[in-house]
Formats: structure tokens, C-alpha cells, sequence
């Protein structure tokens, strides 16, 4: 649509089909690092130099996210280059920052298209904007929007007013499941690594090496590494706020220890000697364990310092889980 500052691209508020398609692939982890829309102002409907303007990240999910729930409004969208990435974290890393936030406003020349001095801007990237500078450089007005764009119409209604609710985080089950695809799909390339690791080992013996060994044994330990990925990356997260400890790590630690045992007891092949038996208990626990760990940074209630003192305590552990149980499945082929 024209604009006194030049044309500014019209978007829908109903997602196509390919969108759709791209998010749920975004979702496994497939081309999420390369998911980005141009920064810059977008109009919903038909805005006037009255309505209302909505800053956000350049992140694709995000801003279909935005949109999608902005059916019947006239709205500005303002784009900020938080080079594809979400607000919450671009608001941490220092893109979904001040600097960024008054360049774009000048760059849009956005006083020339909007009559009024107002800038909603998310709840979640308020870390990385401070409103008295944006206010200084520029002469708007930010306002803190709520944390779920589903709020936003009730938002505007209320007069660009927040209720508790609209900034009370949630991180309820579909909320967490949602994100397991990618927490599968990243350990993916580390875990091909380990199963080649996981034959070599499986084939050392009395003989030096027997590829016999390597395929009978390998296929056994690869079984503990799978159920190490589901226990930690899958069911500790769908879990979460059941399993009675703080620690992430020990969470993981908890769903693997259920987990190795269950297989114990159901598959016969884990059974065959103690030290072999000992050795993939310890690996499926280990895995677990620092799967569920690395899940803190998903979370919207861990901090980075709480993720640094549980990563100095655990990681020792899940180390010496490892180095233990690596000796144990070479001493059980003997």
C-alpha cells in the first residue's frame, strides 16, 4: 500500500498452505536457521496514520505467529533485523535491542506515516529495549504489549491495557511438546557420530576385533542410545513440572534411570553379564541426563546463571557416566 513514505507491503493474516507446510518442516529443525522476513514496516488490513504500530523480530515463525492473529485489525508491523531469530532470544543475544529498534523507525521514516507517537512493542523483548532511550532518539512512546500475540485484540480493546494474565508466562504441555522435534533433530548429527563409535567399541574383544561382535553388541548399544534420546529430549520435557527435583540434569537422570531399568526387565540382550548390563544403564542414563539439561534453554522460567552453576555441577558427572560406562562394555566382552 502507498505511503507518504513510499510502499509498504500488505500481509495476510490467513496462512497459506506453503506456510504452514515451512513452519511444521521450522519445526523439526529443517531451514529454521535460515527462516527470516526482510526488517523493515508491513501493513495488516488497511491501516491509517492512526493505527496502531506493532514491532516484532524478523523471524518468520514469529512474525506468521503475529500475524495470524491479527484477523479484522488495521495495524502497522514494525520488523526488526534480529537476524532470524525469536524475540525472547534475539532480546538476549542484543538484536531485539534500542539501537536496532530507533535505526528502523528512522529507516521507515515511521513519524511520516503514523500521526501519533506509540510503539507496542512484546512483553518478552523488553529486556533488550529500554523505553526512556527509544523515547529520547526518537519521541515514541513504547508500550509493553502482551506476552502471547493471542492477547493482542483484547489488548487493543482494553485500550493498550495488559490484565495479569496477558503477562503471565505459560509453558504448558503442548507448549513443550511442540518443541521436542527440534531437540530431537539437533542431536541427530552428534548421535550418527556416536552409534559409528558405538560399533567400533561393541567389536573390540578377546580377538582384537570381530565384526561379528561389532554387530550383535553395536545394535545392543545403539538401543540404549535411542532410549537415551527419547528419555531426555522427548519424555523428561512432556514430564516437565511432574518429576519432583529442580535440576534439569537430574530430571534427565530420573526419566533415564526408568527407562534403562524398563529395558532391563523387557529386553533380554541387556541382561547378558553385569558389567555390559551396568555399562548401557549408565549410557542410556548419561544421555538422558544431559538432554534434559540442555533443554533449560528452551524453558522461559530458567535463568543463565542457574544454567551455569547446573551445567559446572552435572557435566563433571554425565562425563565420568560416559567414561564408566565405555570401560564396563569393553570389560563385558572379555
Amino acid at each position: 500500500m502507498d505511503t507518504p513514505e513510499g510502499p509498504v507491503p500488505r500481509v495476510q493474516t490467513r496462512l497459506t498452505m506453503r506456510d504452514k507446510a515451512v513452519t511444521a518442516a521450522v519445526r523439526c529443525g529443517i531451514g529454521r536457521h535460515q527462516y527470516a522476513v526482510a526488517p523493515g514496516l508491513y501493513a495488516v488490513g488497511h491501516p491509517d496514520a492512526g493505527s496502531d504500530v506493532l514491532v516484532t523480530a524478523n523471524f518468520k515463525l514469529t512474525f506468521d505467529h503475529l500475524r495470524r492473529e491479527l484477523e479484522g485489525l488495521n495495524l502497522w508491523i514494525l520488523v526488526l533485523d534480529t537476524k532470524g531469530v525469536n524475540v525472547w532470544c534475539a532480546a538476549g543475544k542484543g538484536t531485539f535491542a534500542t539501537g536496532e529498534l530507533v535505526h528502523r523507525v528512522g529507516d521507515t521514516g515511521l513519524d511520516k506515516i503514523v500521526d501519533h507517537k506509540r510503539l507496542i512493542v512484546p512483553q518478552l523483548g523488553a529486556t533488550g529495549v529500554s523505553a526512556k532511550a527509544v523515547k529520547a532518539a526518537t519521541g515514541f512512546r513504547v508500550i509493553y504489549g502482551p506476552i502471547r500475540a493471542s492477547d493482542i485484540p483484547k489488548f487493543l480493546k482494553n485500550n493498550r491495557r495488559t490484565d495479569p494474565e496477558m503477562r503471565q508466562v505459560t509453558f504448558g504441555f503442548m507448549e513443550r511438546l511442540i518443541l521436542t522435534p527440534v531437540e530431537v533433530q539437533i542431536v541427530l548429527k552428534p548421535a550418527l557420530i556416536t552409534v559409528l563409535v558405538l560399533f567400533l567399541l561393541s567389536g573390540i574383544g578377546p580377538g582384537i576385533f570381530s565384526l561379528g561382535s561389532a554387530w550383535a553388541r553395536g545394535l545392543t548399544a545403539i538401543g540404549a542410545l535411542v532410549m537415551g534420546i527419547v528419555s531426555g529430549a522427548v519424555v523428561t520435557p512432556m514430564l516437565l513440572p511432574y518429576i519432583p527435583v529442580r535440576e534439569f540434569a537430574l530430571k534427565g537422570i530420573i526419566t533415564g534411570c526408568v527407562s534403562a531399568l524398563a529395558l532391563l526387565v523387557l529386553h533380554p540382550a541387556w541382561t547378558t553379564g553385569a558389567a555390559s548390563g551396568l555399562a548401557l544403564v549408565l549410557f542410556t542414563i548419561t544421555i538422558s541426563s544431559f538432554l534434559a539439561m540442555n533443554f533449560t534453554g528452551t524453558t522461559p522460567f530458567t535463568s543463565p546463571s542457574g544454567v551455569e552453576k547446573e551445567m559446572k555441577r552435572y557435566i563433571p558427572v554425565q562425563l565420568a557416566g560416559i567414561v564408566i560406562a565405555a570401560g564396563c562394555w569393553l570389560y563385558g566382552a572379555f
